[in-house]
């Protein structure tokens, strides 16, 4: 295997890393309490039921505790998932800024957080990538790379292109506040968090790898001065695919239509020899942890109709302490 090769193997295994990230995003929730356990909760003043805090207590002297000490579970951004956020524009332009910057530092330091539960997909995306890449000018002259294939593979891929994707995304957000329809919403502003961190990441990647396209002079030659690897069209495409996946998860015909529609962009940029296997597949994995990524970092139980969480406001009193305040906490109604 060629220096620059082995190199692209060592730097592409970060998108295991991807599923570190998204799975740390799975465990950003809200603490649940049945409502049993509210109502059996020991009256002392000094026993109090394990519950979520939404706002900090304050002592005699009326000064509020901060936010580290009343609230573990504090995150740094700001959601962005209830209506009236996702109707304004300023507010809404800041808070994807600030995700969109989280969701980078997040991507880019995930290989820093690689453990033994994680390690397999490290492993496996290692070994995929570099099989790829061994096979990449062999599976490339197994097509035939008639005019014909090569310019109708090209229209193909279109549909995984930006100037394709973004109407498509902003079109939904534009339909959610027309019609007042909270998930048409959620999927314009998560669609377009999503497209920016591919675009990103896809561009950054292509800066450092620099490979040359299967149409250029030196095909699959890494620092040559190409932007092969990896493939942006697979990225994009699979990411809002993942995307609307997980948000119409109780629909598996999204999935399919979607997971269908994006197999055949990333087929199509080989059909049309704009890259290589490893190009597209690499790509396409990409893309498909930064959406789920987006999607588990930012969900809202609250903003879905089949969400069954109730919010109930508790006084919070003690006494001894001279410390009062309130709490918000979130219960399955019938737990």
């Amino acid at each position: 295997m060629r220096p620059a090769r082995g190199f692209a193997v060592s730097l592409i295994v970060f998108l295991a890393g991807l599923a570190t990230a998204s799975d740390d995003a799975a465990n950003i929730s809200h603490q649940i309490v049945p409502l049993e356990q509210i109502e059996a909760a020991p009256s002392a003043p000094n026993e109090q039921p394990e519950i979520s805090q939404s706002a900090p207590a304050q002592d005699a002297t009326g000064d509020s505790a901060s936010p580290e000490q009343s609230s573990p579970l504090l995150d740094k951004r700001d959601r962005i998932f209830y209506p009236g956020d996702t109707e304004r524009a300023k507010p809404l332009a800041r808070k994807l800024l600030l995700n969109i910057l989280l969701d980078q530092e997040q991507i880019f330091t995930s290989p820093f957080r690689m453990n033994r539960h994680n390690a397999p997909w490290w492993l496996l995306s290692a070994a995929t990538t570099a099989g790829l890449i061994a096979a990449d000018r062999h599976i490339a002259d197994s097509f035939e790379n008639s005019n014909g294939q090569v310019r109708w593979g090209g229209r193909i891929s279109n549909i995984g292109a930006s100037y394709t994707l973004i109407p498509i995304v902003a079109g939904s957000y534009a339909y959610g506040v027309w019609k007042d329809n909270a998930k048409a919403r959620e999927i314009g502003v998560l669609g377009t968090e999503t497209l920016l961190d591919g675009l990103i990441v896809a561009g950054i990647l292509k800066e450092a790898t620099r490979r040359n396209r299967p149409d250029e002079k030196d095909p699959g030659d890494f620092w040559g001065g190409g932007t092969s690897f990896p493939s942006g069209h697979a990225i994009q495409v699979w990411s809002i695919a993942s995307l609307l996946a997980h948000e119409y998860k109780h629909k598996p015909i999204v999935a399919v239509t979607a997971y269908s529609l994006a197999g055949i962009v990333s087929a199509s940029r080989i059909a049309a020899r704009k890259h290589f296997a490893s190009d597209v597949v690499t790509g396409g994995t990409m893309g498909w942890f930064i959406g789920r990524y987006v999607y588990q970092t930012h969900m809202s139980h609250l903003a879905h109709k089949h969400s069954s969480l109730m919010p109930i406001v508790v006084p919070l009193v003690q006494p001894s302490m001279r410390s009062y305040g309130v709490t918000v906490l979130f219960a399955r109604p019938g737990d």
